[in-house]
């Protein structure tokens, strides 16, 4: 049996913790001049995979 090949895009997006799966955050990377200071602050906390998606990332990461 083949061993199983990692997506190489979503080893690029993801990396996995001890518990949880850590993303990127989405809207923080132009047009940053009309969000709020505290919509910029909170989108720095980091970010995890929803615990319904955790399944099929880690398909794709081979884990």
């Amino acid at each position: 049996m083949p061993k199983m090949k990692t997506v190489r895009g979503a080893a690029k997006r993801f990396k996995v913790g001890k518990n949880k799966i850590k993303r990127g955050s989405a809207f923080r990377s132009h047009i940053l001049t009309k969000k709020s200071a505290g919509r910029k602050r909170d989108l720095r906390q980091p970010q995890y995979v929803d615990s319904t998606n955790v399944p099929a990332v880690k398909r794709m990461l081979g884990v």
